[in-house]
């Protein structure tokens, strides 16, 4: 696949990446991207591997390995290597739906299995799939796909975050008739509302979106299951229903001081920001949620690193991301071998705004909070604090973070933000359709599948797993819609 000797040949690279302190001062994606035959050269280093763990989608060390679409990235390489934008369109179609959102925001799970990335640095995959997808939108490939025959079958699917907009597309082209339940006043869910603008452009959304509608796809927003239309309506109404609401439930902290004004959590927050630059059609950052302000970021995932470069958008003079866990090691260790995905560390764009403003990494590792303090008018000023040691428990064998006596520390702080991760979906969904959740907060669906208890009721993405990526909730979409129309029509097709 690609040029036989162009791993040897050819350097890895992807498009430049504005300075940090120019990026800082808008919301808009500051990632270029390379010329034509630049982008064929990263396509000649993908190697005749043999055994491409990096379309594998398998769980290895407890992880996901690889893409878990099963996209064909060796032929997809291959096809950029030699020009052939559109057949390499259409290859990777055939396995995803929407590239242009995986290709910005996933974090390449298939560059981690990257063979080539033993000794060297993976092919840039995530990047050509971007320039695959690109060239097709700008030269009229991508277009509404409305089926001839219709199966006079119906289905709704509650939620357009990434599951749901894949689960009505698959199911759309099935040939049922779809229609999408969104609670806010915008399809696209985690992607619109809980991924920031300069990660992934609302237009970018809005553009699939307008191929969906046109493909016969019916949106309801501002509608929300369980309080503006119950769980009985639905079923009344349509022969299938998807639930697909994600795990939009936060974790908090149960600390004293918790109800202080200006803590929040990290999901409201980067909300708000992303609603008000719409309303001003992103032309004006709300500035006045962090201007001047001491923010601390609890919690070190992909949601901390996001408020981080949020908050120094909107002009925090001072940011601090708190991470429980210990900084992980710069290179693989033993017990982390490839191609298991690598726990190594990573600096994403938000941190480095921070190093290039402030002089220093953001974060503080093995760290949590232990009491929020409050000024005299009962809003948040500070943060007590206490280190973490990792620790063996000889019962289970798990490792825990406890606290170490005599580190107490004292962080100031006006505005707190928590991006802990989330707990599980929202209960009154679940509650309105007569359905059990488990022990994690996920709908309860049947071992290995994706129908519920009721029979007509079906279950995707994080509201179906837990918290996870935009790519595997994508694969859950994709899935479901299959499982869906095998129970409508007795069968299926690929």
């Amino acid at each position: 696949m690609g040029k036989p000797t162009g791993f040897l040949e050819y350097e890895r690279q992807t498009g430049a990446a504005e300075a940090p302190k120019e990026r800082i001062s808008h919301f808009r994606e500051f990632h270029g991207a390379l010329t034509e035959e630049q982008q064929r050269l990263q396509g000649a280093r993908c190697m005749d591997c043999g055994v491409p763990f990096c379309q594998s989608g398998t769980k290895i060390g407890g992880r996901v390995s690889g893409c878990p679409l099963h996209n064909l990235v060796p032929e997809i390489n291959d096809l950029v290597y030699r020009g052939n934008w559109k057949l390499a369109y259409e290859r990777l179609t055939k396995t995803h739906c929407f590239p242009e959102f995986t290709s910005r925001v996933c974090p390449a799970l298939c560059e981690a299995a990257c063979t080539c990335s033993i000794h060297d640095a993976p092919v840039a995959t995530r990047e050509n799939e971007r320039a695959v997808i690109e060239y097709a939108f700008a030269n009229g490939l991508v277009k509404a796909e409305a089926p001839e025959v219709r199966t006079q079958k119906s289905v709704a699917v509650v939620g357009s975050g990434p599951a749901g907009l894949a689960a009505a597309w698959y199911l759309n082209q099935k040939g049922h008739s779809v229609t999408v339940y969104e609670r806010s006043d915008r399809p696209g869910g985690l992607l619109r509302y809980g991924i920031p603008n300069m990660k992934l452009e609302k237009s970018v959304i809005d553009r699939r979106i307008r191929i969906m509608e046109d493909s016969g796809i019916r949106f309801l927003c501002n509608t929300d299951v369980g309080r503006d239309v119950s769980g009985k309506a639905l079923l009344e109404q349509y022969d299938r229903v998807v639930l697909a609401g994600g795990a939009s439930a936060p974790r908090d902290l149960k600390v004293p001081g918790r109800d202080a004004a200006g803590i929040r959590f990290a999901v409201d927050f980067l909300s708000e920001v992303t609603r008000k630059l719409a309303e001003s059609g992103f032309e004006k950052a709300p500035v006045e949620l962090a201007k001047g302000k001491r923010v601390l970021v609890i919690g070190g995932g992909d949601t901390g690193n996001d408020c981080v470069g949020t908050a120094i958008r909107l002009g925090a003079k001072q940011v601090i991301q708190l991470e429980m866990m210990p900084e992980a090691p710069k290179q693989r260790t033993a017990g982390n071998p490839w191609p298991e995905w690598p726990n190594v560390l990573k600096t994403d764009y938000g941190q480095e705004e921070a190093i290039a403003l402030f002089g220093e990494d953001p974060r503080r590792y093995q760290t949590t909070v232990t009491e929020f303090v409050k000024d005299k008018k009962g809003a948040v000023c500070a943060a007590k604090t206490t280190a973490l040691t990792p620790q063996r428990e000889e019962k289970t064998g798990r490792t825990v973070m406890v606290p170490v006596e005599g580190t107490e520390a004292r962080i100031p702080a006006d505005l707190v933000l928590i991006a802990a991760g989330f707990v599980g979906s929202e209960t009154y969904v679940a509650e309105t359709f007569g359905l059990g959740l488990d022990g994690r907060g996920n709908v309860t669906a049947a071992a290995g599948g994706w129908q519920t208890e009721n029979s007509r009721i079906f279950t995707a993405g994080d509201m179906h797993t837990g918290q996870s990526l935009v790519v595997s909730a994508i694969a859950e979409g994709k899935a479901v819609a299959k499982a869906v129309d095998e129970s409508l029509m007795g069968y299926t097709v690929e």
